[in-house]
């Protein structure tokens, strides 16, 4: 009896390591594959994150354009039509809505503050909200006037893509009149816009195109007029060198591992000599 049931739990260990070693065959090149296809899709993003940051630096050294050229046939329902132009200067034409206003929470290398964001109704009848620049909270209320709403101004500044919250942004409060996100439909319905249009403009054109959030401050920076205009800060955060040596350097693991087993395997298979 202990014989029989002596080989019949060794063929049963054999059984299970046969499935064993088929279910960590199968994960293992589960593993293997996917860190793979996840490094290979990190190489194609870093691709196209240098073609963006290339394209976009070309952006910012050409002249203002019109916005109205940009999208001539005024898809404001369709903002891909201009997202291939986002920080492209541009300038647009028409009369500010000063009375239409709004702050929106903003935090920069001058500290915490303000956007002012104010509406200008070009000549072509639709409005498009610009971002005059930054206010520091405590000088909130030093925020230069505007022209007389009938004189027609030319706004120059770059191009830029709605905001809407979610994510890291707060949502927004229209009620009580707080403002998180630039998300420009939604600030429009609140204004009573009705020809919004699917971007802003960020007025001011920065003097160096690199602008990076660790260059120094100049002595007078805190001082005025407000709203300070010109400081969009452009820059990409780039670390697809260090997903792409991650998941490579995973699935490298994984084939490293594998070979570990397969030895140990045969190793175990190997006549005890005595």
């Amino acid at each position: 009896m202990n014989g029989t049931a002596a080989q019949g739990s060794a063929r049963a260990n054999r059984g299970r390591s046969k499935i064993t070693k088929a279910i960590l065959t199968v994960v293992g090149i589960a593993l293997f594959f996917g860190f793979l296809a996840l490094g290979t899709w990190q190489v194609q993003r870093r691709a196209w994150k240098l073609d963006l940051m290339e394209r976009v630096e070309q952006r910012l050294h050409t002249a203002p354009t019109s916005l109205a050229q940009l999208d001539p046939a005024g898809s404001s329902d369709a903002p891909d039509a201009l997202r291939n132009h986002e920080y492209q200067p541009v300038f647009a034409e028409g009369r500010w809505l000063a009375d239409k206003t709004v702050f929106t929470q903003a935090l920069t290398t001058l500290g915490a503050g303000f956007w002012v964001i104010t509406p200008l109704e070009t000549t072509d009848g639709k409005q498009v909200l610009v971002n005059r620049g930054f206010v520091p909270e405590k000088q909130r209320a030093e925020v230069q006037a505007l022209p007389s709403p009938d004189a027609t101004v030319r706004v120059e500044g770059l191009l830029r893509m709605t905001e809407p919250a979610g994510g890291f942004l707060r949502k927004n409060d229209p009620a009580n009149g707080k403002w998180y996100s630039r998300d420009v439909t939604e600030i429009g319905k609140t204004l009573g816009l009705t020809r919004t249009q699917p971007v802003f403009i960020d007025q001011g054109i920065p003097s160096n195109a690199n602008v990076n959030a660790d260059t120094p401050l100049p002595a007078n920076a805190m001082q005025g007029p407000w709203p300070k205009a010109g400081m969009t800060v452009v820059k990409f955060h780039n670390s697809h060198n260090v997903y792409i040596a991650t998941w490579f350097g995973l699935a490298l693991m994984v084939l490293v591992a594998a070979y570990f087993v397969v030895r140990h395997e045969r190793r175990a298979k190997e006549p005890t000599r005595t």
